[in-house]
């Protein structure tokens, strides 16, 4: 960086154009966080429809990324964290290494 350079804040406001991750990430992340958690919920914390929540969760069920266990009328999730991430760029890396730096406790 040089001298003539300067940080800025974050902004707050309308929601960006575009993120660093994937809502695929996302919605990983909320269900790690809340293995319990509700499609509205996960909907409602990405910012994205309540399908596109339940499709996302359904295509990382369908790849074996995502276990799920029906609970009376409710689903509970297990992320399985050793799985390796997909991307050529990363595949030496496993989803519990993502989530351990996205999820800050």
């Amino acid at each position: 960086m040089n001298s003539n350079s300067t940080i800025s804040e974050p902004r707050s406001g309308p929601a960006p154009r575009w993120d660093f991750l994937t809502n695929h990430a996302h919605v990983l992340v909320c269900v790690a966080r809340d293995p319990g958690i509700r499609m509205r919920d996960i909907a409602a914390a990405v910012g994205i429809t309540e399908r596109a929540a339940h499709r996302i969760v359904s295509e990382l069920v369908g790849e074996g990324y995502v276990l799920r266990e029906r609970q009376g009328r409710r689903n509970r999730y297990e992320v399985r964290a050793e799985l390796p991430l997909r991307h050529p760029l990363a595949q030496e890396r496993e989803v519990g290494d993502l989530l351990t730096l996205l999820i800050v406790e």
